[in-house]
């Protein structure tokens, strides 16, 4: 399947509310498929059809490979713990770029599958980050926006330095 271009930050595009997925057909099926290969390709863990210019509901993660890809649609944090953890973030729209991000240490996501199966799913540590980045991305909500002005700030600063060679 084609490696589909990745939107850059700023794009506008990026901080839209991606809608709710509605036919899980074939062109689901090979929207997860292209965000596999466009994520691996990039390279990164986690990606949304949002990262490439569709807004739909849509979030593929493989945190490791030898574990393999997994497909949520329609994704919602169901629980978030009151415990936070700091962790390191970065995205396939900013490449070159992280921060240190507090995010929930566990959640429980409600989605459905490629084939509009409902699932729940708990997670912590990597995972829930990955969960809640992504989610946050959905509701066109880009990573750089968790960090404090002065941070995203500089952020920014560095992005458009390596940006430009």
């Amino acid at each position: 399947m084609p490696i589909r271009p990745i939107l850059r930050y700023p794009d506008p595009r990026l901080a839209l509310t991606a809608q709710a997925v509605t036919a899980f057909d074939d062109s689901l099926h090979e929207l997860a498929t292209d965000l596999l290969d466009t994520m691996r390709a990039a390279p990164g863990i986690g990606i949304t059809a949002p990262h490439i210019g569709i807004a739909l509901r849509v979030v593929v993660l493989e945190l490791d490979r030898a574990d393999g890809a997994q497909t949520y649609v329609n994704p919602e944090i169901a629980f978030a713990s009151p415990e936070m953890i700091m962790h390191r973030e970065g995205s396939v729209s900013m490449p070159g770029i992280s921060d240190e991000v507090e995010r929930h240490l566990r959640i429980r996501i409600s989605y459905q599958d490629i084939d509009g199966d409902t699932h729940t799913e708990e997670s912590d540590g990597l995972r829930a980050v990955c969960h809640q980045h992504e989610i946050d991305q959905l509701n066109g909500l880009f990573w750089i926006k968790r960090l404090s002005r002065l941070k995203r700030e500089r952020a920014i600063k560095r992005f458009e330095k390596v940006s430009r060679g």
